[in-house]
C-alpha cells in the first residue's frame, strides 16, 4: 500500500499548495487553466480508449455499458445529488473560487482514478511489490491536483479520499485474487472509463454538458460480465 500512500499524500500537498497560491492567480488565467484541464481530458480519455480498443474481446460491451450505466445513473439522479451535496459546503455561492467545485471533483475524481497507472499500479504493488507505477502516477496527480485546487479550491482535497479507497480496493482485489482482475477485463474498464473523462473534458470546455456522473454505473457493467461469465464458465 505505499504507492497508494503516496499517491494519495502527492495529491494532498499539490492541493493545499494550489490553494494557498490561488488567491494570486488572475481570473484570466484561471479561465484558461480551465480550458486547458478540459483539452487535456479529451487527450487522455481518448488515448485510454483508442489504445485499448484493440484489447477488446467483446467489442460492443463498452457501447451496452454507456447506454445501461447512463439510464441507470440518471434514474438515480446520481449528478445532481453529487451537485447537491456539495452545494452545502459551498452555501450555494457560485462566486466563490470554489463555486464550480462539484464540476471540479468530478473531473479529478475521474483523472485520478480512472487511469493505466491509478488501475494497474495496485495490482502491480499487490503482486510484485513494485511501486514504479504508482509513484509515476503520484508525480502527475501532484501537478494535477496543484492546477485543480489553484482553480476550484481547497474543497478539490475531498478527491484524495476517493483515490485512496480507489486504489485500495485493486490492491485488495490483487492480494485475494490474482487472477480476478484480468488484462480482458482491465481493458474494457480503460475503455469505459476513457469516455468518462472525455464526456468530462466536454463540459469543462463548456461545449456540452453531459452529467458525467450519472454515466458512472457503465464502470460496473464490465464488471458484472466478466462475474456472469466466470459463474457459467462460457
Amino acid at each position: 500500500m505505499l504507492g497508494t500512500i503516496v499517491n494519495t499524500g502527492t495529491i494532498i500537498v499539490g492541493g493545499l499548495l494550489g490553494a494557498l497560491l490561488h488567491r494570486g492567480i488572475k481570473d484570466k488565467y484561471k479561465e484558461a487553466v480551465y480550458a486547458a484541464l478540459g483539452l487535456a481530458c479529451l487527450a487522455i480519455g481518448l488515448n485510454a480508449t483508442v489504445s485499448n480498443m484493440p484489447k477488446s474481446q467483446y467489442p460492443v460491451l463498452f457501447v451496452v455499458a454507456i447506454a445501461f450505466g447512463t439510464v441507470l445513473g440518471t434514474m438515480l439522479n446520481i449528478d445532481g445529488r453529487f451537485h447537491r451535496l456539495v452545494d452545502r459546503f459551498q452555501k450555494g455561492d457560485s462566486s466563490r473560487p470554489g463555486g464550480r467545485l462539484a464540476d471540479g471533483l468530478a473531473t479529478a475524481c475521474l483523472l485520478y482514478c480512472i487511469g493505466p497507472l491509478s488501475m494497474l499500479g495496485p495490482v502491480t504493488s499487490a503482486l510484485q511489490g513494485d511501486n514504479t507505477l504508482l509513484f509515476t502516477n503520484a508525480t502527475l496527480d501532484f501537478v494535477s491536483s496543484f492546477i485543480f485546487a489553484s482553480t476550484y479550491g481547497i474543497g478539490m482535497l475531498l478527491a484524495a479520499p476517493v483515490l485512496f479507497c480507489w486504489q485500495g480496493l485493486f490492491y485488495l482485489i490483487a492480494k485475494l485474487s490474482a487472477s480476478a482482475i484480468s488484462d480482458a477485463l482491465m481493458a474494457e474498464l480503460l475503455i469505459v472509463g476513457g469516455l468518462l473523462i472525455v464526456s468530462s473534458g466536454l463540459s469543462l470546455l463548456k461545449i456540452t454538458d453531459k452529467k458525467t456522473l450519472n454515466m458512472l454505473p457503465a464502470l460496473l457493467i464490465p464488471v458484472l460480465w466478466f462475474i456472469i461469465k466466470w459463474i457459467f464458465k462460457f
